[in-house]
């Protein structure tokens, strides 16, 4: 019977890596068409690396909302709200036409962004952790409401629909185009978020995140503080959300109320699904894939004139992104990439092998 069982996680396990292995092809296969055709010059530079900017940031924000809910199972839809806080944050201090008319450095706008994402989600967090599953995402989502409108009726701090113009940009005297310093930078942000989260999720700490996300009540009878848990991880990933913020706007230049929308924590949501909850490399896939699917649609109309079709697409092109998604998570139900051996440490793999 053992024996049996064997062969059948063996099975299973060498059909995830043939999986995933298909789907490393095709992502490899997916950029070196982006190359030739930019070689080519069917798709423009600065177009490419706007885009892969604007996908940067989406990482960041899946990378945020996968410490709350891929860990430690908090149903956050809150996204928008924390993504937009990190923006006004920024705008506010570092525009010189903003209501506080400062025109602080680009900077101090990022760490005002962090220091005050962080506040909020604590004081979110007090009353709201203790909730369980839908009533934290019922409470979640009115929050997003709540912070939007606030940010859309305050017109003395915040411009109100007006919003804010003027922005400047992020690091303006580096020896590049302006969309390469802005890839660079993201890039490093990506960089850094990920590193970080690589080493903490396999800490003690990232265990006790997993345990809470399986079973909490099991964690409390180890001795855990859960709602402490919880709350460190939720105001971690709110503060990834908010740096995703904060570099939005300094590419942008522009930030108004209608920018955080509830259909943004829909994608981002999307993104650690199709991605594999739970795992950071899915989390940057997932990301990647949402942008490619919602900007690559953009094109559906030239492509309907260029076969001759006589086909107005724009009116349905949400209906084919859903669609596009739906085939995504019925082709891969577990996620693109999900969590599997990037939760232990490689050097444990042998002694379980053996046990």
């Amino acid at each position: 019977m053992s024996d049996a069982g064997g062969l059948s996680g063996i099975a299973n396990s060498v059909a995830r890596t043939d999986g995933e292995r298909t789907v490393l092809v095709g992502v490899a296969g997916i950029v070196l068409a982006l190359l030739v055709a930019t070689a080519l010059g069917v798709v423009k530079l600065p177009f490419l690396l706007s885009l892969l900017s604007l996908a940067g940031m989406y990482v960041l924000l899946t990378l945020g909302l996968n410490v709350q809910w891929g860990y430690t199972g908090l149903i956050n839809f809150s996204v928008a709200a924390f993504w937009g806080i990190g923006a006004y944050c920024a705008a506010l201090l570092s525009a010189p036409s903003s209501p506080l008319e400062l025109g602080l450095s680009p900077i101090v706008g990022f760490l005002a962004a962090v220091v005050v994402s962080a506040v909020v989600a604590v004081f979110i967090a007090i009353p709201t952790l203790r909730l369980r599953e839908d009533y934290l995402a019922i409470a979640s989502l009115g929050l997003a409401e709540v912070i939007r409108r606030l940010i859309l009726n305050e017109e003395q701090w915040t411009a109100g629909s007006s919003g804010i113009s003027g922005i400047p940009r992020l690091l303006p005297d580096l020896p590049l185009t302006q969309n390469a310093t802005n890839f660079a930078v993201v890039v490093v942000l990506i960089a850094l978020v990920y590193g970080f989260l690589w080493r903490v999720h396999r800490s003690p700490w990232g265990r006790v995140l997993r345990t809470i996300r399986s079973d909490e009540d099991l964690a409390k009878a180890l001795g855990k503080n859960t709602y402490a848990f919880k709350m460190q991880s939720f105001v971690l990933g709110s503060v990834i959300m908010a740096i995703a913020g904060a570099f939005y706007v300094h590419v942008n230049l522009y930030i108004d109320p209608t920018d955080l929308i509830p259909l943004t924590t829909f994608y981002i949501w999307i993104a650690v699904i199709l991605g594999g909850t739970g795992s950071n490399r899915g989390a940057v896939l997932g990301a990647a894939t949402i942008i490619a699917i919602r900007e690559g649609t953009r094109f559906l109309n030239d492509v309907a004139a260029f076969t001759s079709l006589g086909i107005d697409l724009a009116p349905i092109r949400l209906l084919l992104v859903g669609l596009l998604i739906i085939l995504v998570v019925r082709v891969r139900p577990e996620g693109l990439l999900p969590p599997r051996d990037e939760l232990v440490w490689p050097a444990s793999r042998g002694r379980e092998e053996d046990a």
